[in-house]
């Protein structure tokens, strides 16, 4: 066997373990993350000569590291000054009924994560619905499954939603209201889905009357640097519908909200998911030596018999994907063949719909999902894989085909 073949097969077994290590988010018999396998990856791709480590730093996606990296600091900066338990809380201590408090959180849940990260809204979601179920004497773990499926269905609708989205919206090159118009009915099914199998699986504690609280919930919260997120928040937003490089925008309002007389920085650095970020860029490079060694004209002719430009194949190809190697990974994997089709526009939409609704399938399909399962932890509280599976799978079965049936 000649070097260039062994040099081959190796480059496919880092690709392969590595997949398998970001999907399972471990190692066998070593302490290490989602991210240190990512990272051992790319070095790996370098060592093996795949990729010199010109060609791997060029292989980051800087647009989607800087969009990724701008709206964490804005979500902590409002994390901070007490937006999110301000909003929230409010809402919350408003709800007549038990039904209504649920499709508030669903609401709520589901508006914020279309336009900032799902998973930091799940991080702020989780303890105030435990701490306002408690109040109330409710049982929280069907609010906490709504803010778990509530946050992936949202985060659907703009690219600003969710990880995999942001790198849709770098790649695909759509404008931002565009796709967020194509997108937005969808997700406001799946929401409107994401109540009614809730309500229907718990009839019980949603036909019981809605207690009052036994302790008053007060948000804490600094009046001017709220005031200050808010708007740079909105502003971003504007620049977004208005056609403004997402990445740049992003960035360039997360940076401003770093200048404070009143708040220390590294309060917003804490909310600076720096695992994340190396996730993404150890990714891109793995991904990049896979397609330089894989991408032969015969793997090119049979993914092509599958058929992706085909909505329905599409979709089902990424649900599955998604839920193999999770939608992240799942993402970097289409994407050389999503840009060789006849309509890549629809092919982007479709990839970003499938793969987030399948986040909702099982408790372990998203890491929205085992952020609210860790937090619930935390408090005692237990979300069992069938409690959730068991709304999780029509919801994403409904969710896929109302979301195909609609991007078709």
């Amino acid at each position: 066997m000649s070097s260039a073949s062994l040099a081959a097969d190796a480059t496919i077994a880092v690709f392969v373990l590595t997949y398998a290590g970001v999907a399972f988010g471990r190692a066998p018999g070593l302490r290490i993350d989602r991210a240190g396998i990512a990272l051992v990856g790319a070095s790996l791709m370098i060592a093996l000569r795949t990729l010199s480590l010109d060609e791997a730093l060029k292989a980051i996606d800087l647009d989607a590291i800087a969009l990724l990296l701008g709206m964490m600091i804005i979500v902590s900066q409002l994390r901070v000054s007490g937006f999110f338990e301000l909003a929230s809380r409010f809402a919350l201590r408003r709800a007549p009924s038990a039904p209504v408090l649920l499709i508030v959180i669903v609401i709520v849940t589901g508006v914020f994560s279309a336009f900032l990260v799902n998973d930091a809204i799940c991080l702020v979601m989780a303890p105030l619905v435990i701490d306002v179920t408690r109040a109330l004497r409710r049982n929280p773990v069907p609010y906490l499954l709504a803010v778990a499926m509530a946050s992936n269905a949202g985060s659907a609708a703009t690219f600003t939603g969710n990880p995999q989205n942001m790198i849709i919206g770098v790649s695909s090159h759509l404008p931002y209201a565009e796709f967020a118009a194509k997108l937005a009915p969808a997700a406001v099914f799946a929401l409107a889905l994401t109540g009614g199998l809730i309500l229907l699986c718990y009839h019980k504690e949603f036909s019981a009357s809605l207690g009052s609280s036994t302790k008053t919930l007060r948000p804490r919260q600094h009046s001017k640097q709220l005031a200050k997120g808010v708007l740079v928040t909105f502003g971003v937003i504007a620049g977004f519908f208005a056609g403004a490089p997402i990445a740049e925008t992003a960035l360039i309002g997360g940076s401003l909200l770093l200048l404070s007389r009143s708040v220390n920085p590294r309060k917003l650095y804490a909310g600076i998911d720096g695992s994340l970020l190396l996730m993404f860029a150890g990714l891109f490079i793995v991904v990049a030596g896979a397609e330089k060694v894989l991408l032969t004209a015969n793997v090119m002719a049979m993914v092509y018999r599958l058929h992706l430009e085909n909505t329905w194949i599409l979709s089902g190809v990424t649900a599955l994907l998604s839920n193999l190697v999770s939608n992240v990974p799942a993402v970097l994997i289409l994407k050389p063949f999503i840009v060789t089709l006849s309509d890549p526009g629809r092919a982007w939409r479709l990839v970003a719909m499938s793969s987030t609704f399948a986040g909702n399938l099982t408790l372990i399909g998203s890491v929205a999902n085992l952020i609210v399962a860790e937090r619930a932890k935390k408090e005692g509280v237990t979300i069992s894989f069938f409690a959730y599976l068991r709304i999780g799978l029509p919801l994403t079965i409904g969710s896929l085909a109302f979301g195909t049936w609609w991007l078709a």
